[in-house]
């Protein structure tokens, strides 16, 4: 048996070299070929650094003139910026100093006939009848140009220069109303906004006598828009000289009504025909409903006065509707007309008539 069995021992060992062989030489390939795949992972990964540090040199390459037209475009910007900020420093140096220069011409500006009146019509609400006109100083200056009043009046009043343009704005409406009614046939109320210095001002009631008496102008066609501010100082004798201008049969008004002094006791002993609901009130009236209560108030307690009431500020449709509903009596405002030279004014009268 043994005999027997040693030739199929020798061939199982044979086959086990054989496989032992087998087994190492593909243990061998197995290392090779990772050794093959590292060294083509590393040739990859150098090629592609390479490919890389390429093509951003390429890329910066390219990028180099653009980012040095960029670098010149914030120069420019940086250079443009600071051209903005002075010119905008000179243009606030400029303004102010136009203003110091209106200042110092508004005693020539008189002088020198570079004030035109202006006047803004105002209407009876129901009838739509033209009720008369409101005077308005305009300054055309000869080096700034128009000057609107918000820049001139206030400076007129703190220099107290605003008595002699009140003074003009007087006479101009005496002399138009003059013109008006010997072109027209029309007698014109034109009212005239009188400032608490002027009011308080020496010679303010004489020249007022003066101008009636040298133009003929009827007294009534003639109205001084007064605010309540003229009470803070002496109420006892502003209201004594309003008594002596309506005894000249003048025509008085309490101008802004609610904005200044409001005393209603001082009200009741006014010797005036009208109140004037200031703008303010009116333009947020329809939205604001506490500023339309203090409207709807005050055209009630001027008619409970027995005075007339007029709502000035007027600018749309839905203010006049609700004005109306109110029984306001009269509006002003730029949805009737804006203020507009004499000679354009009295193309209105020629319509009316």
């Amino acid at each position: 048996l043994e005999d027997a069995v040693r030739p199929a021992a020798q061939q199982l060992g044979s086959l086990g070299e054989a496989v032992k062989g087998t087994a190492g030489h593909m243990a061998g390939m197995e290392k090779q070929a990772r050794e093959q795949q590292a060294a083509a992972e590393r040739a990859l990964h150098e090629a592609t650094s390479q490919l890389q540090r390429d093509a951003a040199r390429g890329l910066e390459e390219a990028l180099r003139p653009a980012g040095q037209q960029l670098a010149a475009l914030g120069e420019a910007m940086k250079n443009a910026i600071n051209q903005m900020a002075q010119l905008d420093r000179t243009g606030r140096e400029q303004q102010s100093a136009a203003q110091q220069a209106s200042l110092e011409d508004i005693a020539q500006a008189l002088a020198r006939n570079e004030f035109v009146a202006f006047f803004q019509p105002k209407i009876a609400m129901q009838s739509g009848q033209l009720k008369g006109v409101e005077a308005l100083a305009r300054w055309l200056h000869p080096a700034l140009g128009e000057i609107p009043p918000a820049r001139f009046i206030p400076l007129a009043e703190e220099s107290g220069l605003i008595v002699a343009i009140g003074k003009w704005v007087l006479e101009e409406a005496c002399r138009q109303i003059s013109v008006w009614q010997a072109e027209t046939g029309q007698r014109v109320v034109v009212a005239v906004n009188i400032s608490p210095r002027q009011f308080a001002a020496p010679g303010f009631l004489a020249h007022l006598e003066e101008l009636l008496a040298t133009t003929h102008v009827d007294p009534s066609c003639l109205e001084l828009e007064i605010t309540e501010s003229v009470m803070v100082e002496d109420a006892e004798s502003a209201i004594a000289l309003l008594h002596r201008l309506r005894a000249l049969g003048l025509k008085l008004a309490i101008d802004d009504f609610g904005t200044g002094y409001s005393s209603l006791a001082y009200l009741s002993r006014f010797p005036i025909h009208k109140l004037k609901i200031d703008q303010s009130f009116v333009r947020n009236m329809h939205a604001v409903s506490e500023q339309g209560a203090i409207v709807q108030a005050t055209i009630g307690l001027g008619h409970s006065l027995g005075l007339t009431v007029i709502a000035e500020g007027v600018e749309s449709e839905t203010q006049r509707a609700m004005l109306s509903g109110w029984r306001c009596d009269e509006i002003q405002g730029y949805l009737i007309s804006k203020p507009v030279p004499a000679e354009q004014f009295v193309l209105l009268l020629h319509e009316q008539v």
